[in-house]
C-alpha cells in the first residue's frame, strides 16, 4: 500500500479524521504577482502542454515553473522537492513517491521540514486526487512531529496544472476548499501558495 492507494473515504476512516467542505476558505490570502519572466514561460508552455495533455507535460511545463516563481518569489528560502520517495511508516501506508513537496528549510539536498504536498491529478480529476493528498499531508505532519519541527499546519493541493484545489490539515481535522482556480486567477494561486508558507511560520 501506497499514498496513491488512499481514496479520500479510507483515509478519513484509517487515521480517524474529521474534514470540513468549505469554498474560498483562502480568500483571504493576499495575491502575490507572478513575474513576467514567469508569464511569459507560461504563454510559451501551455499549448504545448494542452496539446501534449500528458501528466508529465503539465508537471514540467506548468506545474514546476510556478513552484519555482514561489521559491524565487520567496527569496529562496524554501526548497522544492520533486517525485521523491517519502516513507515515513510503511505500516499505515505512508510510503511512495511524492510528485512535490514544499519544505519550509533551505536545505535542498535533504527534505527536513515538509510544509505542503502537491499531487499531480490523474486524468484532471481533482476529486480523485484528494485522499493521496491528505496521506502525504499526514506523512509531512509525522516527520515533523519526529525531528520535532514546530509546524501545525500542513498545506495540500491538487492540481492538473490548470485547475487548483487547496486543503489544510491541523491536528485530525481537515479542511478541503471546494473552490477551484485557474491560471487566469495565477496571482491567487501564488498567494495561497505562499499563505501556506507563513502559516507553517506561526
Amino acid at each position: 500500500m501506497a499514498y496513491s492507494d488512499f481514496s479520500l473515504s479510507r483515509v478519513k476512516t484509517e487515521f480517524n479524521l474529521t474534514y470540513t467542505e468549505a469554498t474560498h476558505i483562502f480568500a483571504a490570502a493576499s495575491e502575490l504577482q507572478p513575474s513576467q519572466a514567469l508569464e511569459e514561460t507560461l504563454k510559451e508552455n501551455l499549448p504545448l502542454a494542452l496539446a501534449s495533455n500528458t501528466e508529465k507535460s503539465r508537471s514540467e511545463m506548468i506545474i514546476s515553473p510556478i513552484l519555482i516563481e514561489l521559491r524565487r518569489s520567496l527569496k529562496r528560502k524554501i526548497s522544492l522537492f520533486s517525485g521523491i520517495n517519502f516513507n515515513v511508516d510503511f505500516d499505515k501506508g505512508l510510503n511512495g513517491s511524492c510528485d512535490y513537496i514544499i519544505s519550509a528549510s533551505e536545505k535542498l539536498l535533504v527534505l527536513t521540514s515538509p510544509i505542503i504536498t502537491l499531487v499531480e491529478a490523474k486524468k484532471e480529476d481533482l476529486n480523485a486526487g484528494l485522499g493521496q493528498c491528505i496521506a502525504e499531508m499526514i506523512a509531512a505532519k509525522i516527520f515533523n512531529e519526529r525531528e520535532q519541527n514546530q509546524i501545525s499546519t500542513i498545506q495540500g493541493v491538487v492540481t492538473s496544472g490548470t485547475n487548483w484545489k487547496f486543503l489544510e490539515l491541523a491536528g485530525t481535522n481537515v479542511v478541503i476548499d471546494l473552490t477551484e482556480y485557474y491560471l487566469t486567477d495565477l496571482s491567487k494561486i501564488l498567494g495561497i501558495l505562499a499563505e501556506g508558507v507563513r502559516r507553517s511560520q506561526t
